[in-house]
């Protein structure tokens, strides 16, 4: 299913007013900015159609990957920043990184996904995000999601939340029973991500800036870790998880 068929629902914006114009009930200065990252236009397009109507938020600007978001930030200087795992140039995650580095971490990062949030979530608040929303959510989701970024406080879902809150106090608690996608490093969980999407070795290598070597490597790391023989076997599991395992963990999370 695609980006778009996932965000169904979403108002859209007329062209000329995808920026929109201020509510009456606030000013611009006081309407707090959000810069919108994501490779689907119409993605975009149907979350700055909520995003423009309330009177707390306006979309200030939008790009389609990782390095326009860069640019755009630099020049606009949000108050946030929402951005999707999966953009043109780059993984979400390095772009969430990259963010943080520059910016002291004074810059909030809410991450909006169809990827699974119990393995994601706590990967991007470590790279720097403050917050996880995943696209099958409703709407309200999103702007109470802003909302709660841009006080300075995290927001996560209520099971991921109680999820977080146990492992920290069972912090013992044996690897065994952890998933092994959630033992792999943010880098071979990208590389799994994308052989899961279907792409090859070089065009992994290209949409992650790596040597074909390096991901190589990478495919090698993942075959150790998910105990599997060849490429061929990891393949197939991660395509298996990408259409089924992936979806099915997705709606066991949906409150």
């Amino acid at each position: 299913m695609s980006d778009s068929h996932r965000m169904q629902g979403a108002a859209t914006a007329e062209p000329e007013r995808r920026h929109g114009s201020p509510t009456e009930s606030k000013s611009p200065a006081t309407r707090k900015t959000i810069l919108v990252v994501d490779d689907h236009p119409s993605v975009r397009e149907g979350l700055i159609g909520v995003i423009n109507p309330t009177d707390d938020l306006t979309v200030c600007g939008e790009a389609e990957s990782a390095a326009q978001a860069m640019a755009q930030v630099a020049r606009l200087k949000p108050d946030a920043v929402l951005v999707d795992l999966s953009l043109q140039d780059s993984a979400g995650l390095e772009l969430i990184k990259d963010l943080h580095s520059r910016y002291g971490g004074k810059l909030p990062v809410l991450v909006l996904s169809m990827h699974d949030e119990m393995l994601y979530a706590e990967r991007v608040l470590r790279a720097g995000a403050r917050g996880y929303v995943m696209k099958h959510q409703p709407m309200r989701a999103v702007i109470e999601a802003l909302r709660t970024v841009l006080s300075g406080k995290i927001y996560l879902s209520e099971p991921m939340t109680a999820r977080i809150m146990r492992s920290f106090a069972t912090s013992g608690e044996p690897p065994g029973k952890r998933s092994l996608l959630e033992t792999l490093s943010d880098r071979e969980m990208e590389v799994f991500q994308l052989l899961g999407d279907g792409l090859a070795i070089r065009e992994i290598a290209e949409v992650l800036h790596l040597s074909e070597k390096t991901v190589s490597c990478y495919q090698q790391s993942l075959r150790h870790k998910l105990s599997l023989h060849n490429s061929n076997e990891l393949i197939r599991y991660a395509v298996h998880w990408a259409t089924t395992d992936g979806p099915q963990q997705r709606r066991q999370t949906q409150p």
